[in-house]
């Protein structure tokens, strides 16, 4: 079925209970009193803004904007696009352009002018929906992202060059919109990271996104009685098919802006949150928080807190057992996924099997695996090879990108273009990025397998490896560190530690910066790359 369904069956059986709030510790709640009455109030009585919608409300603000994109003109195989942040209107406009048997378009909120332009144009989107945050970046391309598009705004002074969100549903009907949509009806376009270049367009049917909805319910049992907490953007298929297991278990879910460990453990603590992803970035600042005494686990309601899950890149066990240490009573669970793949879960660790932290696990639910060589054929398990993964939420196709899906599809099975192995109890483990490993003199090295080691001593926040161009060796291996706040390490602690690791491992060049991460948490090594290897080959020319 359609994961429209589940909207329908909650708002018919839990038409009153809370499905979604929106939580903003750090802006002030103009709805519940005027910037003019904040003047006059003391500190300790500043309102945060919380809001939440019942799963009536939600559905009933997903048919309007339905019915008004009907009324529009909007048909089965049109592109709707979403820029947006977080908020409690993301949602019910998503499903809102599902209802109709259009396409959905999330956009990335980090894209500038010209890539929101490349995307609405590769996408063929019809309708662009944005919100406050996205008026200069919208309006720097307007009059050519107008031409055949609508413009919706979500929030107040609507600009010139769009039309009110609010003003244009407020007279369509709450009614369901009598559509039939199918899981072979096309539900989705989600784009690929983009850190090599412009994004491509990933094609989903609406079986993908009922296929995670699925799996993420059943891989964490979430019941009725969880709490979600939502924090990573929805426009990535990470948070938005997390959440889904909120939606077939008709529970709620928390949507919380803000990233810093007191924030994220007051909401935890005050909302009664069961259910958390976090990111590693994340997960370190409340581990070193709690580490330097800057906040306190006892301060906070924690014990109904039940899972930790982590994924959107490699989880270093080193942080899993600093997190065991002052959570022991948490199931942890990691997952991994890719937007070809409908998200996170095609690869999944499991609640029981934390013994094995380090691995991304093995398949998930309805999923299949298997580890190729450069041939396509099968490698003997325990060899490196690119990791493939088949099953029912894999992508229809690059859209308008023939060449890019047939490199990608290959017999049903996705080559994702990440080398993994598996042991001998069948558990995968990620190796690294096929394009990221780095060969130096003939060997190949595996970055990831540095970072983790890197990250095990007790200075060291962050460690990104990469390979340099050099003369000799084809490419050396460079670790950018990122130090904990308030410490001091020096070159020569880094090589000393990295005496344990075989030498043609070891960093040959040590950096100390900050590491740069997306959005959804991966280390965007091509613009360390750019930064630190094209540059300096570049001089090196240069100076003969």
């Amino acid at each position: 079925m359609p994961v429209t369904d589940y909207l329908d069956r909650n708002a018919r059986m839990y038409p009153n209970e809370i499905a979604l709030v929106e939580l903003n510790p750090d802006e002030k709640d103009t709805r519940r009193t005027t910037w003019k009455e904040y003047e006059l109030i003391q500190p300790d009585s500043f309102q945060p803004y919380r809001h939440e919608i019942t799963w009536s409300v939600f559905n009933e603000k997903a048919n309007r904007f339905a019915n008004m994109l009907i009324g529009r003109g909007i048909k089965k195989g049109d592109k709707v696009a979403v820029l947006m942040y977080n908020c409690l209107e993301w949602l019910p406009i998503y499903f809102g352009v599902l209802k109709t048997g259009a396409i959905a378009v999330p956009f990335n909120f980090r894209y500038d002018a010209e890539e929101i332009l490349y995307c609405a144009e590769l996408a063929e989107v019809d309708i662009i929906v944005f919100g406050p945050a996205f008026i200069g970046r919208i309006e720097l391309n307007a009059e050519r992202l107008c031409k055949g598009r609508l413009l919706i705004y979500v929030g107040d002074n609507c600009p010139s060059f769009a039309e009110s969100y609010h003003e244009l549903v407020a007279d369509y009907s709450s009614q369901a919109p009598d559509i039939k949509i199918t899981e072979e009806d096309f539900g989705a376009i989600y784009f690929s990271s983009g850190t090599t270049g412009f994004p491509k367009a990933i094609l989903h049917k609406h079986q993908s996104l009922t296929q995670a909805a699925e799996m993420e319910q059943k891989h964490h049992g979430t019941n009725r009685d969880d709490t979600f907490l939502c924090i990573p953007p929805l426009y990535h298929t990470g948070a938005k098919f997390h959440w889904m297991g909120s939606l077939v278990a008709g529970s709620k879910a928390i949507l919380l802006k803000g990233t810093k460990p007191e924030t994220i453990l007051s909401a935890i603590s005050n909302e009664h949150c069961t259910i958390v992803w976090l990111l590693v970035p994340w997960a370190q600042d409340i581990l070193d928080a709690l580490d330097s005494g800057a906040i306190r686990a006892e301060d906070y309601q924690l014990k109904q807190w039940r899972l930790m899950h982590i994924g959107a890149q490699p989880v270093p066990p080193s942080l899993i057992k600093r997190w065991k240490a002052y959570f022991p009573d948490h199931d942890y669970d990691t997952n991994y996924g890719l937007s070809e793949s409908t998200g996170p879960g095609c690869v999944h660790l499991g609640m029981e099997n934390i013994h094995k932290v380090g691995a991304i696990g093995v398949p998930g639910y309805r999923w299949s695996c298997k580890i190729v060589d450069e041939n396509g054929m099968e490698v003997s398990q325990g060899d490196v090879g690119e990791l493939c993964v088949k099953g029912p939420g894999l992508m229809t196709c690059y859209y308008r990108d023939e060449q890019a899906t047939a490199d990608a599809l290959k017999d049903g099975w996705l080559y994702t273009g990440d080398m993994a192995v598996q042991d001998e109890e069948g558990f995968y483990f990620l190796v690294d990025r096929k394009k990221d490993v780095i060969v130096s003199g003939g060997e190949n090295i595996y970055p990831v397998q540095i970072e983790d080691f890197l990250r095990r001593y007790d200075k060291i926040k962050d460690a990104a490896v990469i390979g340099l161009p050099d003369r000799r060796l084809g490419e050396k291996t460079a670790a950018i560190i990122e130090i904990k706040e308030g410490t001091e390490c020096t070159r020569e602690e880094i090589e000393q530690f990295c005496r344990e690791l075989p030498r043609y491992k070891r960093p040959k060049e040590i950096i100390f910066s900050e590491i740069p991460r997306n959005a959804t948490g991966k280390i965007e090594k091509p613009k360390l790359r750019k930064m630190y290897g094209a540059e300096r080959l570049v001089a090196r020319e240069n100076m003969g």
